[in-house]
């Protein structure tokens, strides 16, 4: 699991709680050994606030797209699936990150703007529910979601929710997995 003071610590104890063995990284500074895992779990945080750490951790960054490349679990909430992306852009320039998603964020000044709200989603015969909390957008046309996402009162929203071959990734923050 991926965890950074701030680029990915956004995690609910329900969550780790559901897991039977974790082991945490810190993908600014550490190649994860990704082999015998069941699932890499990318949660939410800060990414577009540590933007040069993630670039210069290349390593870390091919290493976690051979292994969704290669069919490896993973569950990518909010900034966990802002690194799956492209890239993310803000004032200062575009800064690469793991190219999973063909997907460019933006945190510039101009595109921000707050999504805020509780959500849920069927997927797989399950319900999830989770809440969403971000600045930052999809650049350019959002992608479509593989399921229909609802806020509290059953109004839909376009939250989407992402699926490339193992992959799962959201601005969603879950509840528990």
């Amino acid at each position: 699991m991926a965890r950074n003071a701030e680029s990915f610590s956004f995690i609910y104890q329900e969550t780790l709680d559901s897991f039977e063995d974790v082991s945490f990284f810190d993908p600014e500074c550490e190649t994860p050994c990704l082999d015998n895992i069941d699932l890499l779990y990318l949660p939410g945080g800060y990414p577009e606030k540590h933007l040069p750490a993630l670039v210069s951790a290349s390593h870390t960054r091919a290493a976690v797209k051979e292994f969704a490349e290669n069919g490896g679990h993973i569950i990518a909430e909010c900034g966990g699936m802002m690194y799956l992306c492209k890239a993310i852009v803000n004032d200062e320039g575009t800064y690469p990150m793991c190219g999973v998603l063909p997907y460019v964020i933006s945190d510039r000044r101009e595109d921000r703007r707050l999504t805020l709200g509780y959500r849920r989603f069927a997927l797989d015969g399950r319900e999830y529910r989770g809440h969403e909390f971000h600045y930052t957008q999809f650049l350019g046309t959002p992608p479509k979601s593989i399921v229909q996402v609802y806020n509290a009162s059953g109004t839909p929203v376009s939250t989407p929710i992402l699926r490339y071959k193992q992959v799962l990734a959201s601005y969603t923050h879950l509840y528990h997995l």
